[in-house]
């Protein structure tokens, strides 16, 4: 009698326990693509992603960068005060959407161009999402040391150097 009881139990927790490994295989076959990393443009050109991952690009839309071509098509670049990407995007942008401005794109990184296929505008004076604000943090104080090459650009780095 207590054998049996005992089968039963063991029974019970393999099948238990097979149950939850295939409901978190599952669980990890679906998000697969609903995991975007944030990236920020001196990050992607350090170490560019592949053409078939999809991935966020943080920064500031850099003043003057904005170009509307034919439809719907505009291009721009993204900083983050050291380095720029250039960005193509095709669609209608967010009416936030504007130089100087915080924005996040989702999309992919194609022959050193990010295509992306959503862009996010900040939504008020204040507001800068929150990845973005913390790569902008982290970039500053590494840009003294990262962007202090006078080759890079004279302003980014009279902006970024050590105070004495």
């Amino acid at each position: 009698m207590k054998s049996l009881k005992k089968k039963r139990r063991i029974q019970i927790i393999t099948v238990a326990a097979i149950a939850l490994a295939l409901s978190t295989a599952l669980i990890g076959y679906a998000m697969r693509d609903g995991i975007n990393f944030f990236r920020s443009p001196s990050q992607v050109l350090a170490d560019p992603p592949t053409e078939t991952e999809v991935f966020r690009l943080g920064g500031v839309v850099e003043a003057g960068s904005i170009r509307r071509g034919q439809s719907e098509e505009v291009r721009f670049r993204i900083t983050d005060h050291c380095r720029s990407v250039e960005v193509r995007f095709r669609g209608i942008l967010p009416d936030l959407f504007g130089e100087n401005e915080g924005t996040v794109g989702t999309g992919r990184w194609v022959n050193g161009v990010f295509e992306a296929h959503e862009i996010l505008a900040k939504h008020d004076e204040t507001y800068m999402p929150r990845e973005v604000a913390d790569s902008l943090m982290d970039e500053s104080h590494a840009a003294a040391a990262e962007c202090a090459d006078p080759a890079v650009d004279p302003a980014v780095n009279a902006a970024y150097a050590p105070d004495s």
